[in-house]
């Protein structure tokens, strides 16, 4: 089965390395956030991604070219037909397909444009600047058992601040802390989808999440697999430094493989 990985947006600027590089490709531990997400769903044995990339694409292209002859032995033979011999590899099996998908096109766009390389089956897909520790053969169970188009996976966001009951004329009639009531399910990515979703898909502005997953759920052919776990995004330095952080530890959330 594919997995889509949404990583050509200009994205947010979360530091200056941003300025230079795609999103997905800032390092957590040495190695882009993206491989981190490959990391997770490699671990339940989905190793065919396609990558929609577009902001920089080059890097990526180039990135994954590196990374293929830094963890293999290879001979340069430049004696007799200038010869590039890999003896022995060590990168993991994946199947990596990084298509230009446009520089300024909205999510759904990017996902309309490699429909050629989906064909007629199901497929996952996510973005591609956050971790998770779903378990991703549970989400697909799941999406098979209820027979409908498209599953996204939903966490809950806790609200971080007091909550304050404010009156017409601005008064402060009651404040209390946040609790666990106070949370709301977002969508986190890593969903599950039928190729008729195609369907929905218009052109380069459709925007994944509004016009299509709106459509979706009004047709009654939208779920939510509900993930209790570690979910975090990258969008500002803070969460990147915190995702270090939790890296520098004896084991990140999102760290479902071995070594």
């Amino acid at each position: 089965m594919k997995v889509v990985l949404l990583a050509g947006g200009l994205g947010t600027r979360i530091s200056e390395e941003s300025q230079y590089k795609p999103k997905p490709m800032i390092e957590i531990g040495g190695m882009p956030i993206l491989w981190h997400i490959m990391k997770s769903y490699s671990f339940y044995g989905f190793n065919d991604f396609i990558i929609c990339a577009g902001y920089k694409q080059h890097m990526i292209k180039e990135w994954f070219a590196d990374y293929f002859l830094h963890t293999s032995d290879v001979t340069f033979d430049f004696t007799k037909k200038n010869e590039i011999v890999i003896h022995k590899q060590h990168t993991e099996p994946w199947k990596v397909t990084v298509v230009d998908t446009g520089l300024n096109t909205m999510t759904g766009g990017r996902v309309k444009r490699i429909q050629k390389y989906i064909g007629n089956e199901t497929f996952m897909m996510t973005y591609g600047d956050g971790v998770c520790d779903v378990n991703i053969q549970k989400l697909l169970d799941f999406h098979k058992a209820h027979g409908k188009l498209a599953t996204l996976t939903a966490v809950m966001l806790e609200q971080s601040k007091g909550i304050l009951n404010i009156d017409g004329d601005n008064a402060v009639r009651s404040f209390r802390e946040k609790s666990i009531a106070d949370s709301s399910p977002i969508n986190a990515g890593f969903m599950v989808l039928e190729p008729q979703v195609f369907d929905y898909l218009e052109n380069d502005a459709t925007v994944f999440e509004r016009g299509p997953l709106e459509k979706l759920a009004a047709a009654n052919e939208l779920m939510s697999y509900i993930h209790k776990g570690f979910w975090q995004c990258m969008d500002t330095k803070r969460e990147k430094d915190e995702l270090e952080s939790l890296w520098s530890t004896v084991k990140a959330p999102w760290k479902v493989w071995g070594e």
